[in-house]
């Protein structure tokens, strides 16, 4: 089974649409940047938050984006 496949089947048994091409590529670079930034773990954290908050993966990636280079995204704060 192919991973498309895998997240129609799964989407239609949540009863929501599977993610669209975008979609996936702002979780899948979502989940990278939270997982190089911190731990694994917090890849399907990330994820599981944007869902929670309501809002696109490209607009949490905009926001990833403004707080990391605030410097508190990547601990980098806490140096100075």
């Amino acid at each position: 089974m192919t991973a498309k496949e895998w997240l129609t089947g799964f989407a239609t048994l949540l009863g929501v649409d599977a993610p669209t091409p975008e979609e996936m590529r702002d979780l899948l670079a979502l989940a990278g940047d939270a997982a190089h930034a911190s731990e694994r773990i917090a890849a399907p954290m990330a994820c599981w938050m944007v869902a929670r908050a309501g809002i696109t993966p490209g607009e949490a990636r905009r926001r990833l984006a403004e707080w990391q280079a605030s410097g508190e995204g990547t601990g980098e704060a806490k140096k100075r």
